[in-house]
């Protein structure tokens, strides 16, 4: 069996070949520190984020697209891969995605993690080019594509043509960054502080960065959290608007690189994007407004994937159905 994983650094996708999807879980694992059991995976973990008690901790093993506990991200592999198949022998060849910008030592560590979790064979794909396989681009002809994927750890941008990154970035900020800085404006504005989950509800539900009217400012919701002046439980209403400057610094790090690689694209590759528009994938590509606002800024169209969160999964997925398309520097294996 060939799979393709996306390996993020909020959730896991597993697409297989002839069955799409099977498999879309947050990346939590939830251990016991005395005993060192592993005690859940995937949802049931991320549901004691920020609810256990001492001895249980909610470990996230990826931080910033990259392994940050080699251990636990296998035994998180192994449980997932048991999931999709019961058998004992089931040693599938995978093709992992991985940001743009990582190192050969962090290649290899996925690679290891991979093959100690039961892969028979594992390959590595960049992001932004299984987001373009995913999004239905052709990238193996002479033709200028740019793909911006925002995930929860990572956002990666690239033009790509002839089957390779011509140019491209790739930076720390994305759907974590928007969380951090959701808690943060709620602590300052409101002296409230609020969890991961409650941050992410509100980006979900009534974030805007870009609010067209009035009454797309006053959209709001109920968040609930602990005063940091009575130490008591309390609730405030935050605004579309609200969310609007709360997020701008990440944002507009995110909108400034997209121009920084829209300028060191060559004259024609830049032609064919005017063209075509820019492509956007991964789950912060579905922040409200996020198009609009690139669109805006850079004059260019901006289209959302049609699958935009399991487009990177599915890429890799067709990735190893076509390793001979794909150019010498696409996969790594290692």
């Amino acid at each position: 069996m060939d799979i393709g994983i996306d390996l993020g650094t909020a959730s896991i996708l597993v697409y297989v070949k002839g069955k799409g999807i099977v498999l879309q879980e947050p990346s939590v694992v939830a251990m016991d520190r005395s005993t060192g059991k592993m005690l859940a995976v995937g949802e049931e973990a991320r549901r004691m984020i920020g609810r256990t008690p001492g001895n249980i901790v909610a470990i996230r093993p990826l931080k910033e697209g990259v392994i940050a506990d080699y251990s636990t991200t296998e035994i998180m592999l192994k449980y997932f891969l048991n999931k999709i198949a019961h058998s004992r022998i089931f040693r599938p060849r995978m093709m992992i995605c991985v940001p743009a910008v990582i190192t050969t030592v962090e290649k290899r560590a996925v690679i290891e993690a991979a093959n100690a979790a039961g892969a028979r064979q594992t390959y590595l794909i960049e992001e932004p080019i299984a987001a373009a396989i995913g999004a239905g681009l052709d990238i193996s002809k002479p033709f200028g594509s740019m793909v911006v994927d925002i995930g929860g750890g990572t956002t990666d941008i690239a033009v790509m043509s002839l089957g390779g990154i011509v140019c491209g970035e790739s930076l720390r900020v994305a759907g974590d960054k928007f969380d951090d800085a959701i808690v943060r404006f709620v602590k300052k504005e409101f002296n409230l502080m609020i969890g991961e989950r409650s941050a992410e509800e509100v980006k979900i539900n009534v974030a805007d960065v870009f609010p067209e009217s009035d009454e797309d400012k006053a959209v709001s919701m109920e968040v609930r959290g602990r005063s940091l002046i009575s130490g008591l439980p309390q609730n405030v209403t935050i605004t579309a608007g609200q969310t609007c400057e709360a997020l701008q610094e990440p944002v507009e790090q995110i909108v400034n690189t997209i121009y920084s690689v829209l300028e060191k694209t060559p004259p024609e590759l830049a032609s064919d994007i005017s063209e075509k528009g820019i492509v956007m994938t991964g789950g912060g590509s579905l922040l409200k407004g996020m198009d609009k606002l690139i669109c805006r800024r850079t004059g260019i169209p901006v289209i959302i994937a049609e699958e935009a969160i399991s487009a990177v999964a599915i890429g890799a997925g067709k990735a190893l159905e076509n390793l001979d398309i794909l150019g010498p520097n696409a996969v790594f294996t290692k």
